[in-house]
């Protein structure tokens, strides 16, 4: 076997990149800026996740005390329902029609209380995280945000860093 040192050197063949790679993985160039995600994203996300757990063993735990009654399998699959509009949201949480739709989701989930009266302290728990996520998300936002305009203008004034 010949050693072809030509082929380790053009972009995308280079010896220290894996055999597979993704296609974002595949155009990244040296000196690239990554683009920022979104805190508020993340954090909203993670709570909406958590709390259709919560709904689905909510549902169940409902449908299983209550199963003689005609009102069970309407709270489970109410429930059910709700976890996965739960689920469906996390797409929606960087537009503001996902974050009134948890917040919408956080009413619902104190509301169950009526239901089960130890749901009030979860509702309670996971609106108090709901809040966080989106407050203190959008500020981690508007900072990294602001930090990435002054690195961009660093960079404009004295140029790429040297590695």
């Amino acid at each position: 076997m010949s050693s072809d040192s030509s082929s380790e050197t053009t972009t995308g063949h280079e010896s220290w990149r894996p055999a597979r790679e993704t296609k974002s993985q595949r155009q990244w160039k040296p000196g690239q800026v990554k683009k920022a995600r979104s805190i508020r994203a993340t954090f909203t996300s993670t709570v909406l996740v958590m709390e259709a757990f919560v709904l689905a063993f909510f549902g169940m735990a409902v449908y299983g005390v209550n199963r003689g009654e005609p009102m069970a399998p309407w709270a489970l699959g109410l429930s059910l329902g709700l976890a996965v509009v739960a689920i469906l949201t996390c797409a929606l949480v960087r537009k503001p029609l996902g974050i009134w739709i948890g917040w919408t989701i956080q009413i619902l989930l104190v509301a169950s209380a009526f239901i089960e009266y130890t749901m009030a302290i979860v509702g309670v728990g996971f609106g108090l995280a709901w809040w966080y996520a989106v407050v203190k998300g959008a500020q981690i936002d508007r900072e990294n945000t602001s930090r990435a305009e002054a690195e961009a203008r660093w960079r404009e004034e004295h140029g790429p860093a040297s590695q």
